[in-house]
This record gives C-alpha cells, structure tokens and sequence, in this order.
C-alpha cells in the first residue's frame, strides 16, 4: 500500500477523533482505533515512514497515537524450503 495512502485513511481516522474535547481521550481513540482494525502490516509500514520523515502531512493526533504505539518488529523472512530454494 502506498504511503500516501496509509496517511490519508491515518488522517481521517483523526479527523474523526478530533471531535472529541480532550486531546488524550482523542489520541487514545485514535490509536486504539488502529490497533483494533489495521492490518500489523500497515502499521509496521506508517511507523517505518514515520521514522523515515515521509510522513509529513500526517495529522499531529495520528503523530502522538502512533507515538504511543508499541513498534512493530519486520516479520522475519520465511525459512528456505527443502533443496535450499526461498518461497515466493
């Protein structure tokens, strides 16, 4: 998926808790929302852009609810099958 992708579906998760008055109940709200219904894999990759400083319009509250998020490790690469081939 690409990055561009994966803030702006970030940001309108925002958008939706940004209605909420206090700013840590939204950003709770926020990254609570992301645990529950993001695939590990998207995470793991708008974590990466983040560090990687791509992603810059992400929305501040997504910053801080990602911020609290346990980073996600790269899953290790499959083991070789039998006669030393990797599978595809």
């Amino acid at each position: 998926m690409s990055a561009e992708h994966l803030v702006r579906m970030a940001n309108d998760i925002g958008h939706f808790f940004a209605s909420v008055s206090a700013r840590d109940q939204a950003i709770a709200g926020i990254a609570n929302h992301l645990q529950r219904f993001w695939a590990p894999r998207m995470l793991r990759q708008l974590q990466h852009e983040i560090g990687q400083g791509a992603a810059a319009e992400l929305d501040p509250l997504v910053r801080a609810a990602v911020a609290t998020l346990p980073a996600l490790a790269t899953p290790p690469a499959p083991a070789p099958l039998p006669g030393g081939t990797a599978p595809q």
